[in-house]
């Protein structure tokens, strides 16, 4: 069964690719196919997948693309910020505009509703060493009310830094021990909202007064529009290091890669800590398929939440017309009114003249 449908991907796509010269463990499809084959267990998870799955999944392993950097495993791999916390370290300074260092990884909370765990790729939560909090959201697919939702989870980081501080410091607590949060939202696929900022892909909010007076109120969001941040660099190409590190969470083009890493050389390392974990087939194997099950939940979910959408907006086209109708039934009753009294003053008008021309009829008798 395996080498009969393998036939199908080898004869149709390169044996070598450009990723390879600069990625030498790259392994070929021939090698993979092999191993795939060769392994039961491997040659049916393998082929209960759609073709477009199997071409994605040989095609990240033999570089054909780059590997989608957003996928849940290999993200949690290579940012993990317990081994690795220089990585996400950079790239928040880079971020964020001040040099960051993060001290301790704190756990999520657990409290949080399942949909919203089963579209979240990732959600990482540490303290730096100035005693702020920072949350960092991946989203496969934006959220409905994106704002709404992330004020009400920033709330809630405060209150837990609050309730920490308070227990830490006891009486000798004050306000000025709770530092502030930071909640970082890396979208993949954006709300729509997004789209009428088609130049724009960091949106940065703090609160402000609106006369000036300065005054800390501890939380600090940005959201990224990854697919709007991709348009934006196929036409522009990588201008700082935050493009740079969001070319390498973003994309999967091999020239974009190579482009990457000859300009930002210290990004190699974080692809062969990438292509390192592809060599073992079965471990990339139970990743990709692990993506496919999150990505047709979210896509069901999204759907669900754009026909909610479309169904929200009919309602309220409906309800508009409902009142116009109305605003035109109740004109509609004015104007008859005027045209009946109108017809009736034109009826007096008529039987005036009437009388009027009789008077003179008689006069001139």
């Amino acid at each position: 069964m395996g080498n009969h449908s393998g036939g199908f991907f080898l004869h149709s796509l390169p044996m070598t690719t450009k990723l390879k010269n600069y990625f030498p463990m790259i392994r070929s499809r021939e090698e993979i196919l092999k191993e795939i084959d060769g392994n039961i267990k491997l040659t049916e998870k393998f082929y209960s997948w759609g073709d477009a799955a199997r071409q994605e999944f040989l095609d990240f392993c033999t570089g054909v693309r780059g590997v989608k950097l957003l996928y849940d495993s290999f993200f949690k791999e290579i940012m993990n910020p317990e081994t690795v916390p220089e990585r996400l370290e950079d790239f928040l300074s880079v971020l964020l505009q001040k040099k960051v260092k993060i001290v301790e990884v704190l756990p999520g909370d657990s409290s949080r509703i399942a949909d919203e765990q089963s579209l979240l790729i990732m959600d990482i939560l540490v303290r730096f060493e100035d005693g702020t909090y920072c949350n960092v959201e991946v989203q496969k697919i934006g959220y409905a009310f994106p704002g709404e939702r992330s004020a009400c989870y920033s709330s809630d980081l405060l209150l837990r830094q609050y309730k920490t501080a308070r227990s830490r410091k006891k009486e000798k607590f004050t306000y000025k021990d709770v530092k502030g949060v930071y909640t970082i939202v890396l979208m993949d696929k954006s709300a729509r909202i997004f789209d009428e900022f088609s130049e724009k892909y960091v949106h940065t909010f703090r609160q402000g007064s609106d006369t000036g007076l300065a005054m800390d109120l501890l939380q600090n969001y940005i959201f990224i529009p990854l697919d709007i941040f991709c348009e934006n660099v196929h036409n522009k190409g990588i201008k700082n290091k935050l493009d740079a590190w969001l070319v390498f969470l973003s994309m999967d083009e091999p020239e974009r890669i190579i482009e990457l890493i000859t300009t930002y050389p210290e990004f190699k390392a974080m692809y062969e800590h990438v292509y390192s974990m592809c060599r073992n087939v079965e471990d990339a194997m139970g990743i990709f398929s692990e993506e496919l099950k999150i990505l047709d939940r979210n896509t069901v979910r999204y759907m669900v939440d754009e026909m909610q959408d479309t169904i929200n907006e009919q309602k309220e086209q409906l309800k508009i017309n409902r009142n116009t109708i109305e605003t035109l039934k109740t004109q509609a009753e004015a104007d008859k009114g005027m045209i009946d009294e109108l017809q009736t003053q034109a009826e007096s008008d008529k039987n005036t003249i009437e009388e009027l021309k009789r008077k003179i009829a008689e006069l001139q008798k």
